[in-house]
């Protein structure tokens, strides 16, 4: 279980969060959402003990303002939105890198069942930043994943904190990276993200959790958070949801317009 209570943060002197409470359970995958600079990377980065704030987090009974980061990183691997690399590494350095230390240090073979897993067999050799921004966001999700390999260790489950993990990917990709994401939940880990598609989360997300100016909105079931009045007041314009039958809820622009004040 994740339990946040209380979050506030700040950048310099502006506030951020202001009191948010959040919670996640192992099983599934609970998803981040709301406008551009509402908080969404900031309450992320509190969650996984990045970042200074006031308020209680705890990641399987553990308090991670606490906790020492190598306790943090046998727990729970996290993909921040972009990681630029100075050196010239190539794909498979970067991914072993997940293997530094922890209950998977040394487990050389989980390397290519992980590129496998993210659709980068035989990219071992090439030159990370010779890679394309899609490209390279997978080879981190693969290092993330090759950290915490086994959704449930001794009996606890761990985690995957994703933070815009299908930004950079054409629509295929997306869908590959979310069943991971969905497939890691299903084997009793536990999945946080931050994600912009509405659509994408509607369809793999157990939770969600909706914010707007460092406020959660609401949290709960897909169907509960996604209505007309919370979106269109979160965004900032008018949104309806929709529900297709083949493939569950998707949500559209309902008119190209900004909402009245």
């Amino acid at each position: 279980m994740l339990t946040a209570t209380g979050i506030t943060a700040s950048y310099g002197r502006r506030e951020v969060l202001h009191g948010v409470n959040f919670d996640a359970t192992a099983g599934q995958v609970t998803a981040i959402v709301g406008p551009n600079g509402s908080g969404k990377t900031t309450l992320m980065r509190a969650l996984t003990g990045e970042n200074v704030f006031d308020g209680v987090v705890f990641l399987n009974d553990q308090d991670v303002a606490s906790a020492k980061p190598w306790q943090l990183a046998a727990v729970r691997g996290v993909l921040p939105q972009s990681t630029p690399l100075a050196f010239p590494f190539t794909v498979v350095e970067v991914v072993r890198l997940g293997l530094a230390s922890g209950l998977t240090a040394g487990r050389g073979h989980l390397i290519p069942a992980a590129l496998d897993r993210v659709g980068l067999t035989g990219f071992e050799g090439r030159f990370y930043q010779e890679l394309s921004g899609g490209e390279q966001q997978r080879v981190q999700l693969a290092r993330v994943l090759v950290q915490v390999w086994e959704p449930v260790a001794d009996g606890s489950p761990r985690w995957l904190f994703l933070d815009e993990p299908v930004s950079a990917l054409d629509i295929g990709h997306q869908l590959q990276v979310m069943q991971i994401a969905r497939d890691f939940a299903n084997a009793g880990g536990g999945v946080v993200t931050v994600m912009h598609d509405l659509n994408l989360t509607a369809m793999f997300a157990d939770n969600v959790g909706l914010i707007s100016e460092g406020h959660m909105v609401a949290q709960g079931a897909p169907e509960d958070v996604f209505t007309d009045q919370q979106l269109s007041h979160a965004y900032g314009c008018k949104v309806r949801v929709n529900t297709a039958p083949a493939s569950g809820t998707f949500l559209l622009p309902h008119a190209a317009t900004m909402a009245a004040e």
